[in-house]
C-alpha cells in the first residue's frame, strides 16, 4: 500500500478539514489518548491550520483516502500553555516550531509515514527560520488497566530523530476521554531538538 504525501497551506487545508477531522477522532480513540472527539470541535479545531501563517498539514493518502496526516505551526501560533515548558528548555516561541499531530491509521504503519512526516515538518520549520523543533506526548499512568499489554511508546522513535523530553518540561491539555463525562486535564512532556 503505497502512501502518497501532499504539503498542503492556507486555504489549501480546507478541503482536507473534514477528512482530517474523521481521521483524528479515529487514531486518537486509541491508548494513550482514549479520546471521546466531536466532529464539529475537531473541524474547528484544525481550522487554525488553515489560518495560521506559517502553519502546515502533511496529508497522507491511500489512492484518494486521507489515511495520515501530521501538522505543525510556529509556536507563536500555538496555545499559549506550551510557553512555560519551553522557558524550562531554554527556549522562546520565536525560535521554536510546534509539531503538532501526527496521526496514521493502524494499517498504514511501518511504512516510513512517521519518517516523512518529521522530516517535512522540520525543513517547513527551517524555511521560516526556526532553530529548534518542539512536540508534546500525552503522559498516562503505566499501570493504568486501560493501557494494552501490547502497547509500544514512541520514544526510541523519537529520540532516533534527536528529539529528547525536556527535564521538568510539562503542560497540561483538556479532553474528554472514552466513557467520560466531562473533559478532565491531561499532563504533557515536552520533547525538543535542535534543527
Amino acid at each position: 500500500m503505497t502512501l502518497r504525501y501532499e504539503t498542503l497551506t492556507g486555504t489549501d487545508v480546507e478541503a482536507a478539514l473534514d477528512d482530517l477531522a474523521r481521521l483524528r477522532i479515529t487514531v486518537f480513540r486509541d491508548w494513550p489518548y482514549l479520546y471521546d472527539g466531536d466532529l464539529d470541535y475537531e473541524r474547528g479545531y484544525m481550522a487554525s491550520y488553515r489560518d495560521a501563517p506559517g502553519a502546515i498539514l502533511i496529508a497522507a493518502y491511500s489512492d484518494d483516502r486521507l489515511v495520515g496526516a501530521a501538522t505543525g505551526t510556529p509556536m507563536l501560533d500555538h496555545a499559549e500553555a506550551f510557553g512555560a515548558p519551553l522557558k524550562k528548555a531554554g527556549l522562546t516561541p520565536e525560535q521554536t516550531f510546534y509539531c503538532a499531530e501526527s496521526v496514521l491509521l493502524t494499517e498504514f504503519r511501518g511504512q516510513g509515514a512517521g519518517n516523512v512526516f518529521f522530516d517535512l515538518r522540520e525543513a517547513h520549520a527551517r524555511t521560516l527560520g526556526h532553530s529548534h523543533c518542539a512536540f508534546c506526548s500525552v503522559l498516562r499512568d503505566r499501570d493504568d488497566p486501560r493501557r494494552p499489554a501490547d502497547y509500544r511508546p514512541l520514544d526510541g522513535f523519537w529520540a532516533k530523530r534527536g528529539y529528547h523530553p525536556v527535564d521538568q518540561a510539562f503542560a497540561s491539555f483538556s479532553w474528554k476521554d472514552l466513557g467520560a463525562r466531562e473533559e478532565t486535564e491531561k499532563p504533557l512532556q515536552l520533547w525538543a531538538r535542535k534543527l
